[in-house]
């Protein structure tokens, strides 16, 4: 009954649901980075693409939003 249970629980979760960035440049490390934009007033969101990046949006001091993808193993802007 146990494993019965633990199957349909399996069942309902998104397969999607459990990728995780790869091994690379650390999201501390790229958050840091984009902190050192100039004119930039707060990051608002970080969201991972299972595309194989990160999602990020910002805002500028004058209230421009600005969203960029970084790919986690260089570190760098994906275009």
């Amino acid at each position: 009954m146990r494993s019965m249970a633990a199957s349909v629980l399996l069942m309902l979760i998104p397969l999607g649901a459990h990728a995780a960035p790869p091994e690379g440049t650390k999201l501390s490390e790229i958050i840091a980075k984009v902190e050192q934009t100039p004119d930039l007033e707060y990051v608002d969101e970080i969201d991972w693409n299972d595309r194989g990046y990160y999602e990020i949006e910002y805002f500028m001091k004058s209230g421009a939003k600005v969203e960029i993808k970084i790919d986690p193993k260089t570190g760098a802007q994906v275009k």
